[in-house]
């Protein structure tokens, strides 16, 4: 199974824009949105994808009526998926992952840092995709999850 896994989109309009057109361009089939969205307005257009969306709150995600006005499955993490023979583990930050949490998934994603992760520890996924956004890094990144590996490709967001 192919998911796009975006985080850390702080509001980038375009950047979530252009996130969710190359997932439609790729096929993706679910998307996985580890926090930080902030504000609804932002949120709604994630409702541009069409398909299923899984989402947590991130630290800096304050309004979390007006965010579940809009995004109705949004969680307060730990969330874990089953997608592709799977369990993934979604939560905004990694060390708010519980160690035993962490051992039960075959694939935990996180953002927060803003930094691109993409490792694996043991025989477990380890992903960070970085920040949509790009304020902090100056890069804007998401990923292509295939359970299939699992693996994952960390993309450049072209912002027009």
């Amino acid at each position: 199974m192919i998911i796009g896994v975006i985080s850390d989109t702080h509001d980038r309009l375009p950047a979530i824009d252009a996130g969710i057109a190359l997932f439609q361009r790729r096929n993706v089939e679910a998307v996985i949105h580890p926090g930080d969205i902030i504000s609804p307005f932002a949120a709604k257009r994630l409702l541009t994808w069409t398909g299923p969306l899984h989402i947590t709150y991130g630290n800096n995600d304050g309004e979390h009526h007006g965010l579940k006005s809009v995004l109705p499955q949004i969680v307060k993490g730990p969330l874990f998926v089953e997608l592709g023979g799977r369990r993934i583990l979604v939560h905004h930050f990694i060390d708010w992952c519980l160690p035993a949490d962490i051992a039960s998934a075959d694939i935990v994603i996180t953002g927060h840092t803003h930094q691109v992760v993409n490792r694996f520890d043991g025989d477990r996924l380890i992903l960070n995709p970085g920040e949509a956004c790009g304020w902090v890094t100056g890069r804007c990144t998401l990923a292509i999850l295939d359970t299939d590996g699992p693996s994952a490709e960390i993309l450049d967001l072209e912002i027009v």
